[in-house]
């Protein structure tokens, strides 16, 4: 029988955390899912955590990946070539499910599985109190990543439930020295092929830590410019508002000037000659960036 969801948690050095992430998967009311948990180089007591998992739980399979610190993203691209499900969830160390995820879901996943056209479905993260992150909507919306922002005007974090096989067309890239890619700029990418199901079901439960990706955002930014370059060019040259273009094109010189790169017409090369009087702005930013944190 084929396995329905990977659940995919990438984690570093969250081994007290992940009890809870794990405890929620054992209330599932449907296992039709592997949890697999790919390890992005811990120096904690995450391999001997998830050993005591496997030890204990045989409803579904658990299924455990180490390799060196090298992000995220690195951790998401192996956890796809190893997934054996059909969809993939991404469950972060810091979050949990409802008991009842799996079993929506699995009759969600099989309306659109043979449809060409839709990459996968997306829910809605939810507070500890059950209210949505962002606003809500009625019903169903077919758009992609991009159009459920800009023209549907759907705010907050969501989650997306992609097809395996579409993310193994969509791998990120691997910057050397960089540990860090926006999972926005695969997702919209993504989005110029297909169409997602967006469903108003709050079944993810987040928590916003203090340490995490999203406290620490800029500073991250910083260290992985050339990844944080490419994310904002293909932005600013998609068909979305002209504000967003131009905010895009302000941070793409934001984060560009943390490379070595001095050719400023490489540069320019990559986003266009349009963004050009855009620079000093992305300067003074950068000024402020380092700042801050320097």
């Amino acid at each position: 029988m084929n396995i329905k969801i990977t659940i995919f948690t990438p984690t570093y050095n969250r081994a007290h955390l992940l009890p809870r992430v794990f405890a929620s998967l054992c209330k599932q009311t449907s296992f039709d899912f592997e949890w697999l948990i790919v390890d992005d180089g811990s120096t904690d007591q995450t391999e001997k955590v998830v050993e005591n998992f496997q030890a204990v739980e045989n409803r579904f399979n658990i299924r455990y990946h180490k390799q060196a610190n090298g992000g995220k993203h690195r951790a998401i691209n192996k956890g796809v070539k190893l997934a054996h499900g059909e969809f993939f969830l991404i469950l972060d160390s810091d979050d949990f499910l409802k008991a009842e995820t799996v079993k929506c879901l699995v009759p969600l996943l099989n309306e659109i599985q043979t449809d060409k056209n839709l990459g996968g479905i997306a829910i809605r993260r939810a507070y500890h109190n059950g209210q949505i992150v962002g606003n809500e909507f009625r019903g169903a919306i077919l758009s992609d990543s991009l159009n459920i922002r800009y023209k549907h005007k759907i705010q907050g974090d969501l989650v997306e439930i992609f097809k395996t096989d579409v993310l193994k067309q969509y791998l990120f890239p691997e910057f050397k020295q960089e540990k860090f890619c926006p999972e926005a700029l695969i997702w919209n990418r993504i989005s110029q092929r297909y169409n997602l199901k967006f469903i108003n079901l709050g079944l993810y439960i987040t928590e916003y830590i203090e340490g995490g990706l999203t406290e620490k955002i800029v500073k991250i930014r910083m260290h992985s410019p050339q990844a944080s370059m490419l994310h904002y060019a293909e932005l600013a040259n998609y068909n979305i508002p002209l504000k967003e273009k131009v905010k895009a094109a302000i941070n793409y010189w934001r984060f560009s000037l943390n490379t070595k790169e001095v050719n400023i017409c490489s540069k320019i090369k990559k986003i266009g000659i349009w963004s050009l009087p855009l620079l000093p702005l992305g300067y003074l930013m950068y000024l402020n960036d380092k700042r801050k944190h320097a």
